[in-house]
């Protein structure tokens, strides 16, 4: 009996809008391998979306000088006139688009911007495209807003990216938004400007339907990748798209829940409505800190995301080298998207078939104190998920457990 039906069985009735939405898989995972770990058994974690770096010291110590300014009360609804300036100036140096300050939104991570937009926008029945495998939380929070996820699979044989025939396909005269997101969480995959280019052509012929751009992993991409937003390709898409991000990863700054985005001035407008009824302003002293992540010196980036990178080729490496698992290389992030069909139907020593990817992700933690998430959790089978966001002392142990117990399945 799970939580929910206790309490609905003690006269408590959840509306009808969660009835399908439950808490992430990933922070499901994450709380079983951490309570493994307060009980004494050696569990590596390799689940969480989160750098292991910490956030630049000049960014700290400009949180202090905030507060030690007495910033400390209430800004302006979705964004102080700085970090405003700051967004506007990076999107400005680094994308290549120019959006004025009133195009400009800020929020409590990048999460509430997407709630915020969804809310503001979508009607009963309003359909929203996601391709899979996607972040967890897209199609709950679509769901939470009274649209309907269309999720669309897109494998590894196709890159694990939407294809121009799979998004014409799918698009209905209910269709409000394609969601995209480059580079992806989970897979890592990511679009280039050839890429993009056939999808910003089905967009132009299909003018009711709005495009959000998810590019919150834009600063780790890898092996020359060059990065690029689609507003950059196609200017006439810029009057319906959202152009989100955040300083979460490339800034480690997960915990300061500060995200941004771009888009046309009414539809900020009237994102800032529902803030407003919601959190009203993001913390004053986190939006001071992500003024000087954005104006601040960049150069570590390029020192992280070498960093990342030689650990996403030990992990690509290591799981090939796997009989029954295959793993694409990925172009950003920090996580590998890997393939277990060779292992589905085999037998553990307990005699227990592996008849699913969560299936195989749960043996790995039961056996080897290994914790993935499954490819189920991110709306795409037979795959799992590994965070290489973490040291690479710890991921070398936890690839020789994963091989250990892959050679015991039979």
């Amino acid at each position: 009996m799970n939580a929910l039906s206790q309490t609905t069985e003690a006269g408590f009735e959840p509306a009808s809008r969660i009835a399908t939405v439950g808490v992430s898989k990933i922070l499901q995972i994450g709380a079983r391998a951490a309570a493994m770990k307060r009980d004494g058994l050696p569990v590596i974690i390799l689940g969480a979306g989160e750098p292991d770096f910490d956030t630049p010291d000049n960014v700290k110590a400009a949180a202090k000088a905030a507060i030690d300014r007495g910033d400390t009360k209430y800004t302006a609804l979705d964004g102080t006139p700085d970090l405003k300036a700051a967004v506007v100036a990076k999107f400005r140096r680094e994308n290549n688009v120019d959006y004025a300050t009133d195009e400009v939104t800020v929020a409590t991570g990048a999460k509430q911007i997407l709630f915020n937009a969804f809310m503001a926008t979508l009607n009963a029945g309003d359909e929203v495209i996601i391709p899979t495998p996607y972040w967890t939380s897209y199609s709950d929070i679509v769901e939470i807003c009274g649209g309907v996820s269309k999720l669309i699979a897109c494998p590894a044989e196709s890159g694990f990216r939407l294809q121009a025939e799979q998004l014409e396909a799918a698009i209905t005269p209910k269709t409000r938004w394609v969601l995209l997101n480059s580079p992806s969480n989970p897979s890592g995959a990511a679009y280039s400007a050839a890429d993009y280019q056939p999808l910003i052509d089905v967009l132009l012929r299909h003018p009711h339907v709005w495009l959000m751009v998810d590019d919150m992993y834009e600063h780790i991409v890898y092996d020359g990748f060059e990065f690029v937003t689609p507003v950059a390709i196609e200017p006439r898409l810029k009057s319906r798209t959202l152009t989100v991000n955040g300083v979460s990863k490339a800034y480690a700054m997960t915990g300061w829940r500060i995200g941004y985005a771009g888009g046309p001035k009414a539809l900020i407008k009237a994102m800032a409505v529902i803030q407003s009824q919601a959190t009203s302003c993001p913390s004053s002293i986190s939006q001071a800190a992500a003024v000087e992540a954005l104006n601040g010196p960049q150069d570590f980036l390029k020192e992280r995301q070498q960093s990342f990178k030689a650990r996403r080729d030990l992990v690509v490496a290591r799981l090939n080298a796997i009989s029954g698992i295959d793993c694409r290389t990925p172009e950003g992030a920090f996580y590998t998207f890997a393939g277990c069909e060779g292992l589905i139907g085999k037998t553990t020593p307990a005699g227990k078939t592996i008849a699913t990817d969560a299936d195989f992700t749960d043996y790995l933690l039961e056996t080897v104190h290994v914790a993935v998430v499954p490819g189920s959790a991110f709306g795409l089978s037979p795959y799992f998920r590994i965070s290489y966001a973490t040291s690479e002392a710890e991921l070398k142990e936890a690839l020789d457990r994963i091989a250990a117990a892959c050679e015991k399945l039979s």
